[in-house]
């Protein structure tokens, strides 16, 4: 009775439809009723005007709206116009009402059917009875089920919508958290990186300062070595600091052991990805040289991202090649297989493929490109400069 009573929230432009359906409708059927007979206009606006409250208060309008139709049959009014307003209620409370009041309500309509075919249609033989019962009954029951279904649809809707903000909601969450973890994984390269370079200095000054009365030319190259130190570990602190500032995530790999690798530990990373099942050839053109610790480590992340998507999406038996060429000016880092050509599609993760990537080769100054390949497969191809961009 409590959730009977209660009203249903509903919008401003909503109520004014329902306001203006239930005048239509009195301004149609009730004063053909009324035209009809004096008795039966009265009763046919007591089943129109509830109409009002159709979807706020459904199980109220309708049990109202029988009742008014019970007055009806009770006083011997024929059937009339307004009489449409118990199959307007009755879809109402279909759509809008507790569902087993809405089945309760479907079996008082059942009962109407008898009731009226008792009264109206008494004098008629019973096949004409027959007929009408059964054309009532399917008016009756195709009113609640065509509400029936609607109700089952706006529930699915609502459902398909409340899944959707709550992936959002998870989404976001997991985007926060995300470029929490990140943040932290950053604050540990940066010591990771810069620690080695500060070593270095401390060591070199303390030699300097040892031998700068003995040996004036040792501590000059000395405090060379200081400057050259100092510079590289700042200019790659700068870098990583900025990779903190940006919006975008970066891959998230908490467990990866320290120090960070590079270039240098691409073999062992090959063979465990072989030991994987990958067939994976490796191959080193151009002269290598020491990489500063920020490229290395990203040339290292591309090829490993590049080989985890190959073994997620280049299927059984791909082949996969990686191929380092330490020009001039730049390492360029080659990650191509001849599976299905799925490759490094963005992820759902956070920080994962292509975009992972981009960023990561971005915050060196360098470039990734990748897509399929002509005859299929799909290539990954890092460009990366070694001298690290400057900047304040």
């Amino acid at each position: 009775m409590t959730g009977m009573l209660t009203a249903r929230p509903l919008p401003a432009r909503s109520k004014a439809f329902d306001l203006f359906l239930a005048g239509g409708l009195c301004m149609m059927f009730g004063f053909l009723s009324l035209a009809q007979a004096h008795w039966g206009g009265v009763l046919a606006f007591g089943m129109l005007v509830p109409l009002i409250w159709r979807r706020t208060h459904p199980e109220l309008v309708f049990f109202g709206v029988c009742s008014v139709a019970a007055l009806q049959w009770l006083a011997a009014v024929e059937l009339m116009p307004g009489n449409v307003g118990l199959l307007v209620a009755l879809y109402a409370i279909s759509v809008y009402g507790d569902l087993r009041l809405s089945r309760i309500a479907l079996g008082i309509g059942g009962l109407g059917v008898l009731m009226a075919t008792s009264r109206y249609w008494s004098n008629s033989d019973w096949k004409q009875q027959v007929t009408m019962m059964v054309a009532l009954g399917a008016l009756v029951f195709g009113v609640w089920a065509f509400g029936e279904r609607r109700r089952t649809r706006g529930l699915y809707v609502a459902q398909l919508e409340e899944r959707a903000a709550q992936l959002e909601r998870d989404r976001d969450r997991e985007a926060k958290l995300a470029v929490s973890n990140e943040r932290t994984r950053i604050a540990r390269e940066i010591h990771d990186v810069v620690a080695h370079g500060l070593s270095i200095m401390i060591v070199q000054a303390d030699g300097g300062l040892y031998a700068a009365d003995q040996s004036p030319e040792a501590a000059k190259k000395a405090l060379a070595t200081i400057g050259d130190t100092g510079r590289a570990s700042l200019t790659e602190m700068r870098k990583m600091l900025g990779l903190l500032k940006q919006d975008e995530q970066n891959e998230l790999d908490p467990n990866q052991p320290r120090p960070q690798p590079g270039v240098s530990s691409l073999p062992e990373l090959i063979e465990n990805v072989r030991e994987a099942g990958l067939s994976v050839s490796y191959e080193v053109t151009g002269e290598p040289r020491d990489l500063p610790a920020l490229l290395g480590l990203t040339a290292y992340r591309i090829v490993q991202e590049g080989l985890t998507n190959t073994l997620k999406h280049a299927g059984p038996g791909a082949r996969t090649s990686v191929s380092l060429d330490f020009g001039r000016e730049m390492l360029t880092v080659v990650v191509t297989d001849d599976g299905r050509g799925a490759g490094v599609a963005p992820s759902s993760d956070p920080g994962h493929g292509l975009v992972g990537m981009r960023q990561r080769a971005s915050v060196s100054g360098g470039t990734v490109s990748a897509g399929p390949k002509a005859g299929g497969g799909y290539e990954v191809i890092a460009r990366l400069p070694y001298n690290l961009p400057t900047g304040e």
